[in-house]
């Protein structure tokens, strides 16, 4: 990719990694899995567009996602129903900024990103009806080295995930986690077929740190997305994707386990759609929620788009492409 585009998908190679990794840190509310207050610093399921693939070298791109979320029941560790008359419904959209700095690093590019989540929330309970509306967690890829050989595609790095900027101590309902986070992550892409078929995976491993103000410490996150698309007409990919969720260690509060750990899951899978439209790529896509434990369970549809801020370098990709079709 760095010394010319790839067949069929070549532009894509930078926009959706954009669209990829704009992490979409609405969390809290639409993706409570265990942890403080059932959420999570990092919403599983953003990162389900080609996500082994990076800008190209000096490029900056932007994407902006967009989500709903419907649930209807909260689950215990046993996968029952353990709130009646629970309640979940959330808007939320992120802008992100990804950059691939042109430098060489252990052999690939150095590239790092940030993204600032918005949501709105509204959670009713049989005692009440709440609502807030605010940033959630915002996240910095501080470094990831990207590589591309052929038709693979990987990279692998460093997330930061930082507290929500407003926390309300014991609220009902917050828009975001209260407490740092790291995450060692890793995806790869591989498009055969002449870039018409792709295979996807993202792996990272959330390590949650104390939160200051109420001293709980959520337990550690392993996040896998996944993908599988075909492309059914020049502009038109259609294909299946997903996440598992699996919370690996108990929670804990001044130091002492709390409800039984409250160790969230979660296995999801729904369809995806890519279409291109010029420089601007558009997806959407739905997840349903299954297998829960220690969260709500329900459904997430969203729509997303990226496009390259440097529109002479997607021009000449977009020509590059349409000369090898």
């Amino acid at each position: 990719m760095k010394n010319g585009p790839t067949p069929r998908r070549s532009n894509r190679t930078f926009i959706f990694r954009l669209a990829t990794c704009t992490v979409f840190i609405i969390l809290t509310s639409p993706w409570m899995m265990g942890t403080e207050g059932s959420g999570s610093v990092y919403p599983i399921g953003a990162e389900t567009v080609l996500p082994g693939l990076t800008p190209a070298a000096g490029q900056t791109m932007f994407a902006e996602f967009s989500t709903t979320y419907q649930a209807n029941g909260f689950l215990d560790g046993q996968g029952h129903g353990s709130v009646p008359g629970f309640k979940l419904s959330v808007y939320a959209f992120a802008p992100k900024i990804t950059h691939n700095w042109g430098v060489h690093l252990l052999g690939g590019d150095l590239v790092s990103w940030v993204a600032f989540p918005f949501a709105n929330a509204m959670m009713q309970t049989p005692a009440a009806r709440y609502s807030t509306t605010g940033i959630s967690n915002p996240v910095l890829g501080v470094a990831d080295v990207a590589y591309n050989r052929g038709n693979w595609h990987w990279w692998y790095g460093l997330d930061v995930e930082t507290p929500a900027p407003v926390f309300h101590k014991g609220g009902p309902i917050n828009i975001g986690q209260h407490n740092f986070a790291t995450a060692p992550s890793g995806a790869f892409t591989y498009l055969p077929n002449h870039g018409k078929t792709e295979f996807s995976s993202r792996l990272q491993y959330i390590v949650n740190y104390t939160d200051s103000a109420t001293n709980y410490h959520s337990g550690n996150e392993f996040l896998w997305e996944y993908v599988a698309m075909q492309n059914v007409t020049r502009k038109l990919a259609i294909g299946a994707n997903g996440y598992f969720y699996q919370q690996t260690t108990a929670d804990r509060l001044l130091g002492v386990i709390y409800a039984e750990g409250n160790q969230g899951r979660d296995f999801a899978i729904g369809p995806e759609v890519h279409y291109q439209l010029g420089p601007m790529v558009l997806i959407a896509k739905y997840f349903r929620d299954t297998l829960v434990e220690n969260r709500p369970c329900g459904n997430a549809f969203w729509i997303e788009f990226a496009i390259p801020l440097s529109h002479g370098h997607a021009k000449q990709q977009v020509q590059e492409m349409s000369r090898l079709n």
